[in-house]
Order: structure tokens, then sequence, then C-alpha cells
């Protein structure tokens, strides 16, 4: 079982709210309103890791190890939705997100292939990592500088966690994994191709509730992170291509098969779905 480990290890480096932020260097004049309404928007994103944590028990009920470690991923999760409103209850206590804004984002998924799901949420805390370094970057007050840049700590462990569940699943259940992996790091990778962003927040996984079945949807701003990402943050070409390379260079690592681009990757899926059609293994080499 990996849960145990990991529960040590994300235990050893856990920050508190009350010591590990610096609330004291909080400076007033470096806080425009533009920037305190995102992070609202943001706490309640973050507060999405409880339908999501829902979602992963219910579909992992054959997984006690996996859905073991979910205490952890939740409790770190939610607590970034505490830690932004902690933020705004102190500074901005006008914008501290009602129940009611943080209950429209819990909704049911609907279930889904627990290693694709699996895939996603790895890519996705690869994702979040990326995000708050360059939200790290472009806020101008001391204390959320910190915050965010603590946030994208977490999700790099986070991220490092999945992947370890990636390799077991592999170990597990061989090209199935790899196959399932493939086709949604693929999808992940490609997000300059795509009108929205590729983040698990923002997909849609309830038909019974479309247009209105992404956590994105839901928000007071339902267009606040397209415009976070394009006009605030400035989430560019060149911090997207930090994602690609991290996907690809962890999906290398997994596959024992080297990938430089998505082509080569999809290239690669391909020839995992065939295996698993024919019954057959891609043999390992460079791509």
């Amino acid at each position: 079982m990996l849960y145990p480990e990991l529960f040590k290890q994300l235990e050893s480096v856990r920050w508190d709210m009350d010591k590990d932020i610096p609330w004291d260097k909080f400076d007033a004049s470096k806080l425009s309103d533009e920037q305190a309404q995102t992070i609202k928007m943001n706490a309640i994103t973050e507060w999405a890791a409880l339908p999501a944590t829902e979602m992963f028990l219910r579909d992992n009920r054959n997984d006690s190890d996996f859905s073991a470690f979910m205490s952890i991923w939740f409790f770190e999760e939610q607590k970034h939705s505490l830690v932004l409103m902690e933020y705004l209850k102190r500074f901005r206590p006008d914008l501290v997100p009602t129940e009611e804004e943080l209950h429209e984002v819990r909704f049911e998924f609907e279930p889904a292939p627990a290693l694709e799901t699996l895939m996603l949420h790895f890519c996705g805390e690869i994702r979040l990592n990326h995000w708050y370094r360059r939200a790290s970057e472009w806020h101008t007050e001391p204390v959320i500088k910190h915050i965010y840049q603590t946030l994208s700590q977490d999700e790099a462990r986070h991220g490092g966690a999945y992947l370890r569940y990636m390799k077991r699943a592999i170990n597990n259940f061989g090209v199935e994994a790899k196959a399932a992996f493939a086709k949604v790091g693929v999808l992940m990778a490609s997000a300059r191709r795509t009108a929205q962003a590729l983040h698990p927040t923002n997909l849609h996984v309830n038909k019974a509730l479309f247009p209105r079945d992404t956590i994105q949807s839901r928000l007071p701003n339902p267009e606040w992170l397209e415009h976070w990402l394009d006009k605030q943050i400035d989430f560019d070409a060149v911090w997207e291509s930090k994602v690609v390379e991290r996907i690809l260079h962890n999906l290398s690592l997994l596959m024992n098969r080297s990938f430089k681009s998505v082509q080569e990757l999809n290239r690669y899926r391909k020839e995992l779905t065939a295996s698993v059609t024919q019954g057959s293994t891609p043999t390992p080499s460079a791509a």
C-alpha cells in the first residue's frame, strides 16, 4: 500500500496556516480590487475538491489504498480554499465567499473510468502548480504571493503522489493503464488547440446539468478563469509549454519511452490502442 508512506511524507512537510503564513507582512497598498476578486474566485474553485473527492471514492470503491489517500488530498485541497478565504476574511471581508456560493460547485460528477480520471487529475496538479507559480509572480501583495507559492508546492507534491498510483496501475494493469494514460495525456497536453483551459474544473462532467456542468460555469463569474489566465497572470505559450514538457517528461518515465512532442505521444497512443485490440504489447523504444 502507498497510503501509509504518502501520509508520512506529506505530513512531514505540511504547513501551518497560523505559523507559516506571514500574515503580519500584509501591505494593503499592494492589493488591488482586481486582484482581490481573483482570490475569491480561486477560493471557490478550490472548494471543488469536495465533489471531486466524492467522485473518487465512488469510482474507486475497489481500491481502499487510493481511497485512503483521498483523506490527505481532500484535507490539503480544502485547506487551500480555507487559506484563501482566511486571507479575504482578514483583509477583504466583503469578498469572502458565501456558503451558498461554495455549495454551488458541489454537484455530482458522472462515473468515469478510474484510470483516465487518475491521469486527468495528475495533469491537473501539474497545471495548477504552474498556474499558481505564475499567480504568485503576478500578485504584488506579499502575503498572497507567499500563499500562492505555498499552494503551488502542495500541487507539485500531489502530482507526485498521483504519479506513484499511476506507476502502481501500470504494474497491475499493464497496457490498459498505459492506453488510458496516453489517451488523457494527449488531451491535456494539447491545450493550445482548445478554446478553453484544460483542467478538471473546466471540463463537462454531468450531461443532465449541461451547460452548467463544469466547476467554472457555476462560479459567480463563469468567465473568470479564462480572463485570469489570459489577461491577468498572463499564462502564455511559454508557460503552457512548461506544462506540456512536464506531462511528456513524466509519461516518458512511466512508459519507458521518450516523448518529445504531443504528436509522438499520440502515435504511441495509437500503438497502444491497437495492441489492446490485438492482445500484444508495444516494444519499448525511442519514439
